[in-house]
């Protein structure tokens, strides 16, 4: 049997043309015309034949092809604890410093990847309870409706180990990009510091944590970035050491004062990979 190449007008498809980008290959059993060149091909296995057709065809996945943006939120210190710090080492007279500055990383990341843009939100409630009692403000429902407007999954979360089983349980390679808001050192991310009690953290994801989190839940280039104080410091190393992607984080502290007027977090030093 050998393979012959058509030539001429080629038969219709049920889709446009272009949308067969390659030769068409009839195998028919020869004849003695000499109306069209021929082109011997050697036999393909069938194992070879499918690689082949994989290579045409190639058929992906629901879940290879989600993204998501995730953005992790940490709570506030008690307004009653920030009054006895001095002035320029008082950080939450303002509950909402993380919640705004996620709510602007979402507008920043439905520009930069569209409209539809998946947004996953985790944020540690207790630190918001505790505030809100504290303030007597529902600051709770109105996370919630910020989520609402926004259009974005809100999981509220209680420890560190929640907020890893969130992240968890994403599909593989589907965060795209992976945002901290919160108080940290150059060891954690604090989710909690000074809800309960002044200067003092019961709810984190220490760098040791970091192996907890299955790293394959993050796609190869996915953007990275911590707004957390002293990340850089030692923390990025460990995430790039145990999830495989760099962590932007800072060299020195964050300053939030700008979020309230639309503008990022600053950092008093520098940001490092």
């Amino acid at each position: 049997m050998r393979a012959y190449l058509r030539s001429g007008q080629p038969e219709p498809f049920p889709g446009p043309p272009e949308a067969v980008p390659f030769p068409v290959i009839f195998w028919i059993i020869p004849t003695n015309s000499l109306l069209a060149p021929q082109l011997r091909l050697p036999h393909l296995p069938p194992v070879r034949f499918l690689i082949l057709l994989s290579i045409l065809f190639p058929v992906t996945s629901g879940a290879a092809d989600t993204r998501e943006h995730v953005i992790l939120c940490g709570g506030p210190a008690l307004r009653q604890w920030e009054d006895l710090r001095h002035e320029d080492e008082q950080h939450d007279r303002w509950w909402g410093n993380f919640i705004r500055a996620s709510t602007l990383r979402m507008a920043q990341i439905r520009l930069e990847h569209g409209k539809e843009a998946n947004l996953l939100w985790i944020v540690y409630r207790p630190g918001y309870v505790h505030r809100a009692k504290s303030d007597g403000k529902p600051y709770p429902q109105w996370i919630e409706s910020q989520a609402t407007k926004r259009n974005c999954r809100l999981i509220w979360v209680k420890n560190g180990e929640e907020a890893i089983d969130a992240i968890n349980a994403l599909p593989s390679r589907s965060i795209h990009t992976f945002d901290f808001f919160g108080h940290s050192n150059r060891h954690a991310f604090m989710l909690d510091y000074g809800s309960e009690i002044m200067a003092i953290s019961k709810a984190w994801i220490h760098e040791r944590d970091l192996s907890k989190i299955r790293g394959s839940v993050f796609h190869r280039e996915a953007r990275c970035q911590s707004y957390g104080c002293h990340t850089g410091e030692s923390m990025s190393r460990s995430w790039r050491r145990k999830i495989g992607n760099r962590l932007i984080g800072a060299i020195g502290k964050t300053d939030y004062s700008g979020v309230g007027h639309g503008l990022m977090p600053t950092v008093s030093g520098s940001w490092t990979r």
